[in-house]
Order: structure tokens, then C-alpha cells, then sequence
């Protein structure tokens, strides 16, 4: 029997036909091939990361997967090698190579706290800051109880207006802003709420400005009028 007649044509059996020849197939009909695997691929994923809570973060590693394997099917066919004849060993490969933290970039550093592999790997975990005080209190006001150099009043003012500021900015935004007051780098804010770099620090600009804005401050990059 052949391949057609058992349902194996289209661009799969182009990849055949220009394997034996020693050929290697077009970028369009090498594309094709693959997208038609990519639901197989993708539907593995979500089986595989069905654990992963947050929807962002599944929704990234299935498209980490579904990059790794465009990268190995596409070496595969240079070598006259057919991946379409067995997607699903394609994707368990590359879910696991994304859950150990590899990337179609680079990877994952196993020794930064904000890494999920470094969190599962040494065992522990990382959680966001309370918003407001509670009856433990509030890590963000902790730094405050030694210090020394700011005016008691200055200190009470931002134990109040801090709060009634963060209550002014949308949820992901008001973490950012908790990372920044905590002393978080802007790469580590990056990666951890999937920005760039350059994105986290027309952030903290912004956060700057609004900051003054809501203390009655001016603004220093604006002309005063006179």
C-alpha cells in the first residue's frame, strides 16, 4: 500500500519525495507541513502544562514548545528526515525541554529567584506583596521602622498617600510598582512580567511622574510657565 492511499499526501509526502532525492523542500512547503501538526503540538501542551495556574504563563509555554519544535522540524528536514510521521514524540521532546527551562532564545537561569525552574528546583516558591497593611503589617512599610534620615512626618505622609497611590494603578501595574519600591533590577521586572526592558523603564518614568503628580509636585521635565 502506498503512502497516499493510507492518508499520508500533501506537503508530508512532498518532504518524502524531495528526502529521497535528496533535496531539501521549499520554505512554503516546509511551512505547511508543519502547521499541519502545530494543533497536535499545541493540544499536547495544554495536557502537559495543565498544571501551570496562570493562563499567561501556559499560553507562553505552549508557544515555546510549538518554536522548538518549528527549529527541530526544520533540521530535521535538512537531514531528509519527515517529522509529520511523529508529531507527538516532537512535542513530548520539546515540553520537556521547555518545563527544564529551555527556550528557542536562550534559557531560563537557574539560579535567579523570579525563574520558575530555579523556584522548583530549589523548592521554593515567590508571591506578591500584600496592597494595603494588615495585622502582620506590611513588608513595604518595614524599611521604614530603622530609618533615621527621613522626617517622621515624611514617614507618616507615605505610610498614607503609598497605599491611595498603588489603589490608582491596574493590578499588574500596581505589582510593578511593589517590585520597583522593593529594589527589583529592571531585568528581573522584565522577565518576570514578560516586558522588555525598555517597557519596564518607561514604566518607572511614568511611576515617577504620577507619584509627584499625586503628592502636588511639579514636574521636573515640564517648563514652569511664567
Amino acid at each position: 500500500m502506498n503512502r497516499t492511499a493510507q492518508g499520508w499526501g500533501g506537503p508530508q509526502l512532498e518532504i518524502a519525495k524531495m528526502a529521497a532525492n535528496c533535496c531539501p523542500p521549499s520554505f512554503p512547503r516546509l511551512q505547511a507541513a508543519f502547521l499541519s501538526i502545530v494543533p497536535r503540538i499545541e493540544r499536547h501542551g495544554r495536557v502537559y502544562f495543565r498544571h501551570v495556574k496562570c493562563p499567561d504563563r501556559k499560553a507562553d509555554a505552549i508557544r515555546e514548545m510549538v518554536d522548538l519544535c518549528w527549529k527541530w522540524f526544520r533540521r530535521l528536514a535538512e537531514r531528509g528526515k519527515d517529522a509529520t510521521r511523529f508529531p507527538s514524540v516532537l512535542a513530548t521532546f520539546a515540553a520537556r525541554a521547555v518545563h527544564s527551562g529551555r527556550r528557542l532564545a536562550g534559557a531560563c537561569k537557574a539560579k535567579d529567584a523570579l525563574s520558575p525552574v530555579a523556584q522548583r528546583r530549589h523548592g521554593f516558591q515567590v508571591g506578591r506583596l500584600p496592597d494595603f497593611s494588615t495585622l502582620n503589617g506590611n513588608p513595604l512599610f518595614d524599611a521604614l521602622h530603622d530609618n533615621t534620615r527621613s522626617p517622621v512626618p515624611d514617614q507618616v505622609s507615605f505610610r498614607l498617600d503609598f497605599p491611595a497611590w498603588l489603589a490608582t494603578l491596574g493590578a499588574r501595574n500596581r505589582g510593578i510598582a511593589q517590585d520597583m519600591a522593593q529594589g527589583h533590577r529592571t531585568g528581573e521586572l522584565a522577565e518576570k512580567y514578560g516586558l522588555s526592558p525598555a517597557r519596564v523603564s518607561q514604566l518607572r518614568r511614568k511611576f515617577h511622574r504620577d507619584w509627584r503628580s499625586f503628592c502636588g509636585e511639579p514636574d521636573p521635565d515640564c517648563p514652569v510657565k511664567i
